[in-house]
Order: C-alpha cells, then structure tokens, then sequence
C-alpha cells in the first residue's frame, strides 16, 4: 500500500491533481474508523455508512470531471472537423497536415484522461480490498453490487469508461479520412478489417484494453502463465501490430505446449514398473522422471536466449529432439538399459521449448488478446497434465512387431513420438515465422506424482487405477484456478490465501505419513488431493504476485523473469525426485 501511494503521486498530473480520488484521504480515515471501533466511540454501521459516502463523493468527484474533460475532447473534434470539411472544397497539404497534428493532439489529451481514469479505478480497488482487510468485512462486495447498476451511481462511469469509445472512433474515422488516399472513394467503413494504422491511435487502444482488463479468471490465469509486460508500455510495444500475429502459429505453441505435459506425465503410472523390469528397484522411478526436469533447466536456457533470433527453429529442434528421446526410452525395455531409458528422458527435457511458447505469447499476441492467449497457455499445461496418466491407462496391452516390444511400459514411448512426428509435420507446413522484436518470457507447471511406488506397495494398485488418480489430480488445476481467480482472490489479500495454502500443504503432508492407524486408501487419497490442491492455489497465487510486482526490466533479454521463475521451479522438482530415488535406497 505505501509503494502504491508513492506511485500515485508519480503518475498524478499537476493540473488535475485535485480530481483525482484521494487514496491518502481514504487511507487515514480508514485508520481512524479502526480505532473508533476498538475503543468503542463508533459502532460498524456508522462506519461503513461514513466510508460508503465518503466513496460516492470521491467517485462522483472524478466522474464529473471526466465528463468535463470528455466534453472538451468532444467539442474539440467538432470544431476539428468544421475546418475538415472547408479543406474538402479547396484542399491544401499545409492545412491537412496541420489538421493532422491537431487531431493526434486531442488523441494525446485523451490518452492523458485515460491514464487518469486507470489510476482512479486501480486507487478504488486498493482502497476497497484495504477496508476489507482492516475489519474482516466484505465490504467491496457490498459496495460493488448495490451501485454496479444503480441509476444514481457513478461507479461504472469509472469501469466503463463511457464516452471513450465515441471519441476514439471519431478520432480513427477523422484521420483516416486526411490519410492521402490516391484517389481512392472508399472509406474507412468500408475496409472495417483494415485498421487506422496511428501511434497515436494505437497508444489509445492498448490503453483502453488495459483498462478493461479487470481481475477476473482469464487475468488470473495469465498471471499463472507469468507473461510479463511493462508496467507503464511505451506507445510502441504496447500493441502488436496485427501483421505479426498468427493464430496458426500461437495454436503451434499452445500445441507444443500441451503434448510437452502429456510427455512428461505419461510415464507416471507406469515408470516404477518399468524399472523393476530393467533390473532396476521400483523408486528408481524418481530419478527416471525426475531426468526431464533436470534437463529442463540447462534446456530453458539456450531456449530463451535462441528465442531472441528465431521462434521456428527452436520449435523444429524441440520436436527432433523429443522425437529422438522418446524413441530411446521406447526402445530401453529390448536393449534392456536403463541408462537408454534415462537418456532417452534426458533428451526430451533438453527438448523443452516453453520458454519459446511463453516469449511467443508475450512477444507476437496483440495485447487485447494476450490475456486469453496467456490463460491458453495454463489450460493448456493442465489439460496435459491430466490426459498424460489418463492416456497411460489406456495403453494396457502387450504384443511384438519384428521383435520389438509394444506393452505399458514401451507404448507412452512410442505414442509420444508418433505425436511429435506429426506435430513437427504440422510444425513445418503451418508455422509462420514473425518479424522480429523485443520481449520475453518464462515459467513452470507443477505436480509431481511418483504415487506408484506406494500405491503398490501399500494397496496393490494397478496401472489403470493410478493413471486414474493422476488423471483425476490433474482435471483439478483449472477448477481450483476458476475458485480462486474469480472468487477466492477478490475475498481475501494474497497473503492471507499464501499463509493458508502453506498451512494446508503442510497439514496434507503431515496427514500422509503411516504412523498409528493402519494406513488406508482414503487417508492416501484425501492427503495427496489436499497436498496437489494445496500447491496448485500457492503456485498460482505466487505467480500472480510475481507478476504484478516483477520489473518490466525482467521482460526481456534471455534471463528473464519467467525464465528465473521456471528454473527455480524446475530445480525444486529435480530435488524433491532425487529425494523418492535416496529415500528407497536407505531403506
């Protein structure tokens, strides 16, 4: 809260500096109200009574004035267009030029108005989530649903920004009509899909879409994916110009990114067994799996700094890379290695190319679709997830072609190189390389399941019912990132929900060891779902944080942000499966 007053009055304007809400105002009444109720000389209906007033006044305070402002930018453009239409009948190049700049003057006013109302709405929600806070009261919830649609309420003036559409259009049409058009008739209604390519205009509209980008679901999600953009964007990168953007080729990189965890959760329900059939003991399986991981992040690495030249070779590298070691881990069980099956793991995490798929979203999706891009992203590592183990108990079969073994063990091998052959096919056909610019990205999924090696020492579970588990952990992750993103983070502060799940995790944990009660099915099952649960909450709401207060410095170059983040996530995973693998040869 006090980093965020600073910024405010870095970013407030002198000349309207008394028509913005007054956060400090608020900030120390709400100070007061606390220590009225404690020492018992206000009572809480008072209080909130007082502070909703206080509230409609400020709003209603910058609404006004926004509306004045809008007035002026209105009145402005019409006389903008008088002079418009006299140059019509004796056309000069010095006076449509000087209109020009006029126009693209009353587009800088009002991006300067935008500004204006995103530090009023971001001052709203500090000082709402702060009240609740201080007495534990929904109060944001109170506020929002008794004046979002009352007809005396100013609150959506402010959310809406109403009245901005109106003028940006005018602003397009007015200037796209002084754009030299060689003698062409048509108009701008006429090439709807062709937009007025502006500076000025294309500030506006990245603008309005961070405006209206609100924390809800799909904000939280893409703050999962920790796709990060400068906080303050310059003009330039704050819109990916639509020449560059390629839905074939983002769907490439959420493709790649989805048959990447199906890669490495396949294998779960059946890689303890797989061991033991090459002479190997069951909790090897921690080293096999965790082999992916461990590549992963030296792979990460050259993958963001490669990202900085090219996107399409290193997707094409990715796939001949995970095409090779999933093929080596197939062919394991007849050449009878488990140094092949580990190799073979090794090459497919060094084929990770989330780092190329998360720098795409954030370098080549236009910004009023990044966010959906972003959650794509997440949906698309949690589908993985979760069809990995599923697809696994499916594969439930044993014959041989030419001597070459097709069973559990050897199939998630073999259907994951068949996969990437035709994705890479794909891959080559559809993908469309970018212009190159300036951004980046990175970060990591979570889970790790090694769940088979106790499962069949403690319950004699088979293949299928494991994969089912697994396959059942996994479908949770979005569920659980709807609950939290569009309720649960709109209820509590993010260091309550932190504090919570860390309790939770460690009660999870706490709750799976076999100590008294003889150890049972549902006591395993309902501490592995609170631990996965658990996490996967910590893990998004982390992100989320990392996001809104990483520097925008760490959104490029090779070592950035996400690609930190990853690492840091990655390693954690190498530990915790070397730690199954140590723990079984101690006994």
């Amino acid at each position: 809260m006090v980093a965020f007053g600073k910024k405010l009055k870095e970013w407030q304007l002198q000349e309207w500096q008394e028509y913005y809400i007054n956060y400090k105002l608020m900030k120390k009444k709400v100070k007061q109200y606390a220590e009225h109720i404690e020492h018992g000389t206000q009572d809480r209906r008072y209080v909130l009574k007082d502070f909703s007033r206080m509230l409609d006044n400020q709003i209603e305070k910058t609404v006004l004035f926004l509306l004045e402002q809008q007035g002026h930018l209105a009145s402005r453009i019409a006389q903008l267009g008088d002079q418009q239409d006299a140059t019509q009948q004796e056309p000069e190049i010095s006076k449509i030029s000087e209109l020009r700049e006029a126009y693209r003057k009353v587009g800088e006013d009002l991006l300067k108005l935008l500004y204006f109302i995103e530090i009023n709405a971001v001052g709203l929600r500090k000082i709402l989530k702060k009240f609740d806070k201080r007495f534990g009261y929904r109060f944001t919830d109170y506020y929002v649903k008794t004046r979002a649609n009352h007809p005396y309420s100013q609150l959506q003036q402010v959310f809406k920004q109403v009245g901005v559409g109106a003028v940006v259009g005018a602003l397009s049409r007015n200037l796209h009509e002084l754009q030299d058009r060689q003698g062409s008739y048509s108009s701008i209604y006429d090439q709807p899909t062709l937009p007025l390519q502006d500076p000025v205009i294309d500030a506006i509209r990245a603008a309005v879409d961070r405006l209206n980008h609100s924390t809800n679901f799909l904000n939280f999600l893409g703050q999962h994916a920790l796709i990060v953009q400068e906080e303050l964007p310059a003009p330039s990168d704050q819109q990916v110009d639509d020449e560059k953007y390629h839905f074939m080729s983002l769907l490439l990189n959420l493709a790649n990114t989805f048959l990447y965890m199906v890669n490495t959760y396949i294998i779960v329900p059946t890689a303890d067994d797989y061991s033991m059939q090459l002479g190997a003991a069951p909790t090897v399986c921690g080293i096999v799996i965790g082999a992916m991981a461990v590549a992963q992040v030296f792979s990460s690495v050259y993958f963001s700094a490669w990202s900085n030249k090219s996107y399409f070779r290193p997707l094409v590298f990715s796939s001949i890379i995970l095409f090779l070691g999933n093929a080596m881990y197939a062919l394991a069980y007849d050449l009878n290695s488990i140094w092949i099956l580990l190799i073979g793991r090794l090459c497919c995490g060094f084929g990770s190319a989330r780092a190329v798929n998360r720098r795409y979203i954030s370098d080549c999706v236009p910004l009023n679709i990044r966010m959906q891009a972003s959650a794509g992203f997440v949906s698309a590592s949690a589908l993985g997830m979760a069809c990995g183990p599923a697809l696994a108990g499916l594969l439930q079969t044993d014959f041989k072609i030419y001597n070459i073994t097709f069973n559990q063990d050897t199939l998630p091998g073999w259907v994951m190189m068949f996969a990437w052959l035709i994705y890479s096919i794909w891959l080559w056909i559809s993908f469309v390389e970018p212009s190159r610019e300036f951004e980046e990205d990175r970060t990591t999924s979570q889970s790790n399941a090694e769940s088979s090696v106790i499962t069949t020492y403690y319950f004699n579970w088979t293949t299928s019912t494991v994969a089912i588990f697994l396959a059942g952990l996994g479908l949770t992750v979005l569920p659980v990132n709807i609950i939290v993103g569009s309720y649960i983070s709109n209820l509590f502060d993010d260091r309550q929900i932190l504090l919570a799940s860390e309790i939770m995790v460690l009660v999870g944990i706490l709750s799976a060891f076999h100590v008294i009660i003889p150890y049972s099915e549902m006591q395993y099952i309902c501490s592995g779902l609170l631990m996965f649960v658990s996490a996967e909450v910590l893990e998004g709401i982390n992100l989320s944080l990392l996001s809104r207060v990483m520097s925008s410095r760490l959104s490029r170059g090779t070592y950035n942000g996400g690609l930190l983040s990853t690492e840091a996530g990655t390693i954690a995973r190498v530990i915790a499966d070397a730690t199954i693998t140590l723990a079984g040869y101690m006994g």
